[in-house]
């Protein structure tokens, strides 16, 4: 798969400053005190991944993570605010008030492609082995995300011609992408993810490969592709990314009913992508209002065209049903999204006083939030919608002035949750 580098004949393309647009000032602090502390030490520490891809792009990266030539228990003895993680490779947790910065040891691949896979529904098991930046970098999933900045003379480092990438926009698996998702199902996953979170195609012999190599997907550990599928929503662009699972034919191996009523519903043009158009732009709104949307509220947005076509047949704990067989989804985001999808009839109606106590259910905030996802998929009026959130805003006011004039000091505790979303 790497066997080019045992030639040591290839070098590394490295872009000087003035020829890429990675500033210091938008580097995290506490990322720039780590890459110095080491690099003052001797040893040789770079900013890699997906923080180096979204400064390039001009975007905030998410995480600053750092490589570094120092073994994790140098690392440790570099920072006293350093916890060491992990069984197979040990991670380095650099912490600065609540903020981490991950730093690992330049890696390699240690096994054997077939004991790779024989091993693949326990995880990637490959890195477990120092290596050096050249192994580092090939061991990555993709040409994007195998970029190193050098703080000591504010380079890129390329040793697998990501940065034509970026310019062309391109998702390239690193090395022959049949075996790499083959070692590690995933992968496609990731490819899906990064090229609706970017807006990148998805390079030829790679999409080959994830069109062949799809099944792969159900040797991969559960707990890890449930935990992806999930991320395919945190960017806003889930239309695209389901869209992608389902052309690929992962959606097929992960919710196979999902996938088919999809074909029935008209394929790439089925409702169930209009329910998640809307639920990007919500997703988007409330990451710049500081709220969260919780995977409750994902799950049932994306079987939302599915339920309403079979309500009839069947109840939403059914349709639910289908994401906690294959994907073990858990019991709290199952039980949400069941709450949300069967409280549509009732807040299409004006909160009666009979009806008012639900205000007061854990999930009622989510709820809200749903059926108003819904409401604008379907262009309905949320005027009714809009008497429940009001009737909201106006209980949480009244039980916090309660709660000031209690006169006993008595900790009053109100029903309600604290708020995760907007009521409008």
């Amino acid at each position: 798969m790497f066997g080019f580098l045992k030639s040591g004949k290839r070098k590394p393309v490295v872009y000087p400053r003035p020829e890429h647009c990675i500033s210091r000032k938008n580097i995290d602090p506490c990322a720039l005190k780590v890459l110095y502390r080491l690099s003052e030490l001797g040893y040789t520490a770079y900013l890699v991944g997906g923080g180096v891809r979204d400064l390039l792009l001009g975007r905030e990266p998410k995480d600053f993570d750092v490589g570094t030539s120092a073994s994790p228990i140098e690392v440790k003895k570099a920072f006293r605010n350093c916890f060491l993680i992990g069984r197979r490779f040990r991670l380095a947790h650099v912490r600065f008030c609540g903020k981490v910065i991950e730093t690992a040891t330049f890696r390699q691949n240690s096994q054997s492609v077939g004991e790779i896979i024989e091993h693949a529904a326990e995880g990637p098991l490959e890195d477990n082995t120092f290596g050096t930046p050249e192994t580092d970098a090939y061991r990555r999933d993709f040409t994007v995300n195998g970029l190193f900045y050098d703080i000591k003379d504010f380079s890129v480092i390329d040793w697998v011609g990501g940065m034509k990438d970026l310019k062309k926009k391109i998702i390239r698996a690193i090395g022959d992408p049949e075996v790499r998702f083959q070692e590690d199902p995933v992968r496609m996953m990731r490819a899906i993810k990064f090229s609706s979170r970017l807006g990148f195609k998805i390079e030829k012999r790679t999409a080959a490969a994830m069109k062949k190599y799809h099944s792969c997907i159900l040797t991969a550990a559960i707990p890890r592709v449930c935990e992806e599928v999930f991320r395919l929503f945190v960017y806003g662009h889930s239309e695209e990314a389901f869209r992608q699972m389902y052309e690929y034919g992962l959606l097929c191996d992960l919710i196979p009913e999902l996938s088919a009523f999809i074909e029935r519903d008209g394929g790439v043009n089925s409702k169930t992508f209009k329910y998640l158009a809307v639920l990007d732009g919500y997703e988007r709104m409330m990451e710049e209002k500081g709220f969260d949307v919780s995977n409750g509220l994902r799950a049932a947005v994306l079987m939302t065209a599915m339920f309403r076509a079979e309500r009839k047949d069947g109840s939403s704990r059914r349709i639910m049903q289908y994401m906690m067989e294959t994907l073990k989804i858990p019991k709290a985001t199952y039980f949400t999204a069941v709450t949300v999808m069967e409280a549509g009839k009732r807040l299409e109606q004006s909160p009666t006083k009979g009806k008012q106590q639900f205000i007061y259910n854990r999930s009622f905030l989510d709820a809200l939030d749903y059926n108003r996802i819904v409401l604008r998929a379907e262009k309905r009026s949320e005027a009714k919608l809009n008497e429940w959130a009001d009737l909201y805003d106006e209980k949480t006011a009244s039980d916090e002035e309660e709660s000031l004039q209690d006169e006993k000091g008595e900790k009053y505790e109100p029903q309600n949750e604290p708020r995760t979303s907007s009521a409008h």
